[in-house]
């Protein structure tokens, strides 16, 4: 891998690639498998991601809002692509981007239904989205009846898919919470097999999903987000999936501190012995916040751990490298393979999602794909 001269976030492809094949690995190969490139692929590029998942052959993609899967048409993108969360003003781009929109409720229904009419296109996919314990967005079963009416007044809209969200899958103390809804899931999707004259294929497995219960739910597809970044949210499947992100940065400035002397705002660290410091060339605007200071955290440096003292700064962070040999310009490692993001967002108490999404578009992104 290249030295870092700069902060950047490098993005490893071939792992990417592990990743996927992997997840693969763990289904059938008559079913699908929907890539989750929201929030710029969990903090990477989702541009990138995708063109690569692309040619790896996904069945289908799927974004949180319109803005993001227009972003993939717009530079070539034609994997069908799933719209999870969709807002009736953004209508009208999701038909002309020809994206597929999640439909959760009934003023969705009925906001899409008119849209698809002034459109005038014929059986246009959408996919419904059920609450089966979630409790975030979805029908329920009381509206199976409402929604099957309404479509028979239109010729407009198709449903493709019916589709669900485990609240829990990751949590084997959850598994019968998960298996009621599993149950539930099956209870609507064959009650609406009954009222339609087709079927719509059907999914509901994520990442810990398809690692758990694979057996029991696969139905026609499968989803996976945080997996194909390489987080299995258990460290068994953790092992056998590699991080696709390092976050790398340099030594700016080296400082000695002499007893009683303070780092940073607030003087949060006050140093008690003789200290030697590095500054490093990011903060919290780049991804990496206040929780993180003060001894919660640390990065490595020439693959030494160095705590980060003191508070963050909004572009800066300070680290204790006083039993470290290195010099200003060497690489600062924040997170990658050997010291996951996962591992990181423990030390200050939240999870890799965060952590990953959160790193600022200001950051360079870098790729490697050998």
């Amino acid at each position: 891998m290249p030295k870092a001269t700069e902060t950047v976030l490098e993005i490893n492809l071939k792992s990417l690639e592990h990743n996927y094949t992997y997840l693969r690995s763990k289904i059938k190969a008559s079913t699908k498998l929907l890539s989750v490139v929201k929030a710029f692929a969990y903090g990477s590029d989702a541009i990138t991601v995708a063109k690569k998942l692309e040619l790896l052959g996904v069945d289908y993609f799927a974004v949180a809002y319109a803005a993001e899967g227009i972003s993939l048409r717009e530079v070539g993108i034609k994997t069908p692509i799933l719209v999870l969360h969709p807002l009736s003003v953004n209508f009208k781009d999701i038909i002309k981007h020809h994206l597929e929109p999640s439909i959760y409720s009934k003023r969705i229904l009925d906001a899409f239904i008119k849209e698809s009419e002034k459109q005038k296109i014929k059986d246009y996919p959408i996919h419904l989205k059920f609450n089966t314990g979630l409790n975030r967005l979805g029908f329920i079963d009381n509206d199976i009846d409402y929604i099957i009416e309404e479509l028979k007044k239109t010729n407009f809209l198709k449903i493709t898919s019916v589709f669900s969200h485990l609240a829990a899958s990751e949590d084997h103390n959850e598994k019968e919470f998960t298996l009621n809804q599993i149950a539930h899931f099956k209870k609507i999707t064959t009650l609406l097999d009954r009222k339609l004259n087709y079927k719509p294929f059907k999914h509901l497995l994520n990442t810990s999903g398809i690692i758990n219960y694979a057996n029991e739910a696969q139905f026609n597809m499968v989803r996976t987000g945080i997996g194909l970044y390489g987080f299995g949210n258990e460290a068994k499947i953790d092992a056998k999936l590699i991080p696709i992100a390092t976050f790398k940065t340099i030594i700016s400035q080296i400082h000695t501190i002499e007893p009683k002397q303070s780092v940073g705002y607030n003087r949060a660290f006050s140093a008690t012995n003789t200290t030697k410091t590095a500054t490093l060339p990011l903060g919290h605007a780049d991804g990496i916040g206040r929780q993180y200071g003060n001894g919660k955290s640390f990065v490595t440096v020439n693959g030494k751990k160095a705590p980060i003292i003191g508070n963050v700064c909004m572009d800066m962070i300070m680290i204790d490298i006083t039993n470290i040999d290195c010099n200003e310009g060497d690489e600062v490692i924040i997170f990658g393979p050997d010291f996951s993001a996962e591992e990181l967002a423990n030390s200050a108490k939240t999870i890799s999602y965060e952590l990953l999404t959160g790193i600022s578009q200001r950051v360079k992104r870098t790729f490697v794909d050998n």
